[in-house]
């Protein structure tokens, strides 16, 4: 009899996005993204970090208030962006699962790039301005997205 405790798809690639998270080096905000084809076949991975080649040390500003020029918001690059810049395919008809909501900016890299569904962990900005004009356009565009409800507490890895 084969095992009764293996993943889901859902919990599969909702795992690699909050792995992917974790190579952020935002100290507020670790943000991970999964791409996947029709046939679950993994296209691309992302974290919201620097742009290449903008020292994540020296360049780069964490602070989340403030000047925008001295903010992590003029600079950083979200997962959903980073997964879609990563890929070395197309995303048409791709499925991104990512662990926050995209913003209104990923919204429309997401729609440009033909991604069809989106899988999301947490809506913890639900209801403020760029969140409700994320959906707005992804509605209007017929993207569909869910939230993803997870069955388990934990998944582990032993090291």
């Amino acid at each position: 009899m084969k095992r009764k405790d293996y993943l889901s798809w859902d919990e599969y690639f909702m795992a690699l996005a909050l792995l992917s998270a974790q190579r952020s080096k935002d100290p507020n905000s670790q943000v991970g993204a999964c791409i996947v084809d029709d046939n679950n076949k993994i296209i691309s991975v992302g974290y919201n970090g620097a742009p290449i080649g903008y020292d994540d040390d020296k360049d780069m500003v964490w602070k989340r208030e403030g000047d925008f020029l001295d903010t992590k918001y003029a600079y950083v690059c979200h997962s959903e962006l980073n997964a879609i810049l990563n890929s070395r395919t197309p995303v048409n008809g791709c499925k991104l699962y990512v662990t926050l909501f995209p913003c209104n900016e990923c919204a429309k890299a997401i729609i440009q790039s033909g991604i069809k569904e989106l899988v999301y962990l947490s809506d913890k900005y639900d209801g403020i301005p760029s969140n409700i004009a994320s959906k707005k356009m992804l509605d209007k565009c017929g993207i569909k997205y869910k939230q993803y409800k997870p069955s388990k507490k934990e998944i582990k890895l032993d090291l």
